[in-house]
């Protein structure tokens, strides 16, 4: 089973945005995101792991199909509303999807505290039936 584990841009109740952490703070906490890659992918369940650029460096596209697409740079959604990265595991079930993102979720922050991130575990589904399909 595969899950996506999505982290947001939403403030977290007691931690500061990683722009004021200290420099040290910031490299432990990227230290322990790519420890923690390294393990899942010793495990043989990563499958993928990605930040995402900051949310003023996105591109809105929306088309009917016919006529030409129409390309914003915003206005944009509230900012805990865009995704900040993801990582995306195949995993023998849902509570070990929990697990790997109740670690991730405790990632450390400013002075190591945990930062409990609130990440978004959901399902990435397969192909739909050949009946839907043309």
């Amino acid at each position: 089973m595969r899950f996506m584990l999505m982290q947001y841009y939403a403030p977290i109740d007691g931690v500061p945005p990683m722009t004021e952490w200290a420099q040290e703070d910031i490299k432990a906490h990227i230290a322990f995101q790519q420890g923690f890659n390294a393990e899942l992918t010793e495990l043989g369940e990563l499958v993928d792991a990605q930040g995402l650029a900051a949310p003023e460096l996105a591109t809105f596209v929306v088309s009917d199909g016919a006529s030409a697409p129409v390309i914003t740079d915003g206005p944009f959604p509230e900012s805990k509303e865009l995704l900040a990265g993801f990582r995306i595991v195949d995993v023998d079930s849902q509570e070990r999807a929990i697990e790997i993102a109740a670690r991730s979720s405790a990632a450390p922050g400013p002075n190591g505290a945990p930062i409990r991130q609130p990440i978004e575990v959901r399902e990435v589904m397969g192909a739909p039936p050949d009946d839907l399909t043309a």
